[in-house]
């Protein structure tokens, strides 16, 4: 029977991914990419030959109904994104909803995504944490502030280099300078790092050294 499953792909170091997604992403009949110029070069590395289609942000609305039609035609699709598991900022809940009404089966198989990682080794507490993911950019972006800054458990959120010194300024500002904050940058590869302190101290480090790389921020929730 056809399936659609998701497949998480590393984040770095391409020896995080698993057997079991090797031998996933070898067997489909499609994989779907977010980039197939990104995802061509992890398929070359592992000796995977399966056909790929463009499946991104700006086409997904198009595209679902015609893979939901593969899948009931008896093809198995595999989905990956550019890096980490699918559908956590990135493409795949559109397709994971539509296999849902249609009642086609979907499997997830586990693996790497940036916020674990990032949110282990920030010394935050971590039995309640809340994921966020890319703040609004502009229209709503206050509104979120405020309703976050009372928000006492753990929070995690993504953010490109560019706009990580506004992102830390705007935590001082609505969180308070004193309000603990963890940034991984680039984890799994050569240069990963943590930058541990308050608001205002990791604001001060990468004011100072502008960041390069794929950020994860893990903000600490306001003491009850």
């Amino acid at each position: 029977m056809s399936k659609l499953y998701i497949v998480p792909t590393p984040i770095g170091n391409l020896k995080d991914i698993t057997f079991r997604a090797i031998e996933v992403l070898k067997e489909a009949d499609l994989i779907l990419a977010e980039d197939t110029r990104t995802s061509g070069k992890l398929l070359k590395h592992f000796e995977i030959t399966t056909q790929m289609q463009s499946h991104h942000m700006h086409n997904e609305h198009k595209t679902v109904e015609s893979i939901i039609q593969k899948l009931k035609a008896g093809i198995t699709v595999a989905l990956i994104s550019d890096a980490g598991t699918p559908a956590i900022s990135d493409p795949g809940f559109l397709l994971s909803r539509a296999c849902i009404e249609n009642n086609l089966a979907i499997e997830c198989l586990p693996g790497a995504t940036a916020f674990v990682p990032a949110l282990v080794n920030s010394g935050l507490p971590n039995d309640k944490f809340v994921f966020e993911g890319f703040l609004p950019v502009k229209k709503g972006r206050q509104t979120r502030l405020l309703l976050l800054a009372e928000e006492t458990r753990t929070m995690i959120f993504y953010e490109s280099p560019h706009k990580l010194v506004k992102t830390l300024g705007h935590f001082c500002e609505y969180f308070g300078e004193d309000r603990l904050v963890s940034v991984s940058r680039e984890l799994t590869k050569m240069f990963e790092e943590t930058i541990r302190g308050t608001a205002k101290e990791v604001l001060e480090h990468y004011t100072n050294k502008p960041p390069k790389g794929e950020i994860v921020i893990v903000v600490g929730g306001k003491n009850k």
